[in-house]
């Protein structure tokens, strides 16, 4: 996939995303605005219905007041009442109805009209009493407002209502007349940045008279929260799962695109690599057909020794490919044995000195550690330190002789193993990467560095597998430094 299209496929990722956190958070922020007015609506709702039972309170003190006071008065008028009908029976019998038999239908009539007429009596005496109690109730303003609620009353009518619908949770309360002068208010009422729901008491009391209930509640807001945290964290959840997916998908095409160029690079490397002792054997074996050639012992033996020497090298870079494809089925072997890190190091520093002098270098060995002695197979190691020093030589500047430098020092438990040059440098961009399988440090249109990027990725794994470190420090134009750290053990 070309690099523009993967910038366009990120980017459509991109606007996608971005899409669907804005319809999450709008989705939650109408969710949010619904609650709040869900909330409004039941405290509303709640503070009517307490100013309901308050008047209905203030009813039935005047209607139980009037009761006991006209009580009396219903039972004379009951008596009274009684006395009449027994008074109509007498004159019926002095009149001689004084059998059944004697009973008339006119009589009948008689009775009849007597009972309606104490009937409707009755009915008009309880007319007026209601009518009394409504007159009273309609004066119910001039009574105190603290005669009229009682504070401990209307808690436990806000504390039901608010309860009722669905609204359990902290709350304060005061009483204010038209002034905004509390008349009563809990100890710890205040409306610093919080919503005051008000309700007017007795609101058909005169416009001067009329009082209102103010409710606050501290921790609307965290409840009103808690209320759409179920559809806040499957939220945040399903979107946090999405934004992993998507940074992995998008670090996945740029590790692959990275990876292919990779491999299109190693492949190309290793063709040049390996057609170049190809292309000798080739030559040399042609070489041997030459009749003058066979004539001559030097030139055919000079012939042999390129053959040995170039199949020497394409076994060389076999074996190398080979051994990274050994390490990724961790069919490695190691032998380990206690060797000094100082006695190696000298043995082959006086092996390599001469092609660092041939380069037109040098080559200084600087061994300061005294506890030197390390646990390492020695065939690897000696690998690890060869391809460190081949890349000072194959990196080194054409504008200043090769310098060189291996020493040795105790840090710690460790065994420090430095190796440092003066050569091209690594930029801070590649220095992380140079590890990397595959991965070589760009050198322009030059095409004299040869590799296949697996030098370094062997060294990394060979160090960690003997439970050492390897890190690298370098200046672009400078030099590198190699730091290998590996624990020391007594001899």
């Amino acid at each position: 996939m070309k690099r523009s299209s993967i910038w366009l496929f990120t980017g459509v990722l991109i606007f996608t995303f971005i899409g669907l956190l804005y319809l999450q958070i709008n989705y939650l922020y109408i969710i949010l605005n619904t609650q709040r007015e869900r909330f409004s609506d039941n405290v509303k709702r709640s503070l009517y219905q307490v100013s309901h039972d308050l008047e209905l309170d203030e009813t039935r003190y005047f209607l139980l007041d009037q009761i006991s006071l006209f009580g009396n008065m219903r039972r004379g008028s009951s008596k009274s009442i009684t006395r009449r009908i027994n008074l109509k029976e007498q004159q019926r019998l002095s009149m001689g109805m004084t059998s059944p038999a004697g009973f008339g239908k006119s009589d009948l009539n008689a009775s009849s009209r007597d009972i309606q007429e104490t009937f409707l009596e009755s009915y008009r005496y309880n007319q007026n009493l209601l009518d009394e109690v409504i007159r009273n109730s309609m004066k119910g303003s001039e009574r105190s407002i603290e005669e009229r609620i009682d504070a401990q009353h209307l808690e436990i009518y806000l504390r039901q209502e608010l309860a009722y619908n669905d609204l359990v949770l902290p709350f304060m309360y005061a009483i204010v007349n038209k002034d905004k002068q509390p008349i009563y208010q809990t100890p710890d009422f205040r409306e610093d940045g919080l919503t005051v729901y008000t309700q007017i008491l007795f609101p058909k009391d005169p416009a001067n008279k009329l009082y209102t209930l103010q409710v606050v509640f501290p921790s609307e807001k965290a409840y009103v929260f808690n209320s759409i945290m179920r559809f806040i964290i499957p939220s945040i959840s399903f979107t946090l799962v999405l934004l992993l997916v998507f940074v992995f998908t998008i670090f996945t095409i740029f590790r692959q695109k990275r990876l292919s160029e990779m491999k299109d690079d190693f492949v190309n490397n290793m063709t040049h690599e390996l057609k170049t002792p190809m292309a000798s054997i080739s030559l040399a074996a042609q070489t041997l057909n030459d009749e003058d050639v066979n004539n001559s012992p030097r030139l055919m033996e000079y012939t042999k020794q390129v053959i040995v020497d170039e199949s020497k090298r394409l076994g060389f870079l076999v074996e190398k490919v080979l051994q990274m494809s050994l390490f990724d089925e961790r069919a490695v072997q190691f032998k380990m044995t206690p060797l000094d890190a100082n006695d190696l190091i000298t043995g082959i520093a006086s092996t390599f000195a001469l092609r660092v002098e041939n380069s037109g270098g040098m080559l200084d060995v600087d061994l300061q550690a005294m506890d030197s002695t390390i646990l390492v197979d020695k065939m690897h190691f000696t690998n690890v330190l060869f391809n460190l020093m081949e890349n000072a030589v194959k990196y080194r500047r054409s504008d200043v002789p090769l310098l060189l430098l291996i020493r040795t020092l105790n840090v710690g438990d460790n065994v420090h193993i430095v190796i440092e040059d003066n050569g091209m440098g690594i930029k801070k961009e590649s220095l992380k990467k140079i590890f990397d399988r595959f991965y070589r440090v760009p050198t322009g249109n030059r095409h004299d560095v040869k590799g296949f990027g697996l030098g370094l990725t062997y060294v990394k794994q060979i160090i960690t597998k003997l439970d050492g470190t390897i890190k690298a420090e370098s200046e672009f134009g400078k030099g590198t430094k190699f730091i290998i750290s590996l624990p020391y053990i007594d001899n």
